[in-house]
């Protein structure tokens, strides 16, 4: 499994806004779509492209390129948090299907002692994936990969991609090494784009330093 850390300054910065504490609701959501959509960029940036010629309004023919599979995007969204992400993201693939999660950890049964939690999946939306396909997983945290795990079985059941990118601001040593697992039993093409790899969990499962609970600060808490 490939694992990228986004530096760009743009994105530690907005990353930085998601971190502090006196970042207010609106603004959070915000810094999310900002976000997403910068990540979009990145993304992008590893899709192959080929060259093209076209003809501009005066008469003048000019080459350029095209993006390959860009129309041959999937977005799930793994509710709630992640709807600002995907907000962002689909500036960048505007022509994406997409899809819905509704998987969230069973927080008051806690964290099992090999650092897994049970996943509650309330709904699931998901279009027909094709074999030709990118699918772009969409959460803010991967704290200990256990919704994602969750997600990624559930995801199996509508087809195969070519491949499957994890869209997530910040992530754990744990999660990756969890994730490079289940890619392998599952057999498939995963990579992950991160800003930042924080380096624990803690005994409720929050990541360190983190940003907090995504979904409250972004939507208001429970």
């Amino acid at each position: 499994m490939e694992v990228k850390v986004l530096r760009h300054p743009y994105i530690q910065a907005v990353l930085t806004e998601l971190r502090d504490k006196n970042t207010e609701q609106i603004e959070f959501r915000k810094s999310l779509v900002r976000l997403g959509r910068a990540f979009g960029f990145e993304i992008i940036k590893d899709f192959e492209t080929e060259k093209v010629v076209v003809e501009t309004p005066l008469g003048v023919q000019a080459e350029g390129v095209r993006i390959k599979d860009v129309d041959k995007v999937v977005i799930v969204t793994v509710l709630r948090a992640a709807w600002p992400m995907t907000e962002g993201l689909i500036k960048i693939f505007p022509n994406a299907k997409q899809g819905i999660i509704s998987a969230k950890r069973v927080e008051e049964k806690g964290m099992d002692k090999e650092m897994r939690f049970d996943v509650d999946v309330e709904y699931v939306r998901i279009p027909h994936i094709r074999n030709d396909e990118i699918v772009l997983i969409v959460d803010p945290m991967v704290a200990t990969a256990s919704t994602m795990e969750t997600v990624l079985n559930v995801l199996m059941r509508y087809g195969k991609a070519k491949q499957y990118i994890i869209v997530s601001a910040i992530t754990t040593p744990i999660a990756i090494k969890r994730l490079e697992k289940i890619s392998k039993e599952l057999n498939i093409n995963l990579k992950l784009y991160t800003a930042s790899i924080d380096p624990e969990v803690n005994d409720k499962g929050y990541i360190v330093p983190g940003l907090g609970d995504a979904g409250d600060r972004a939507f208001g808490g429970a």
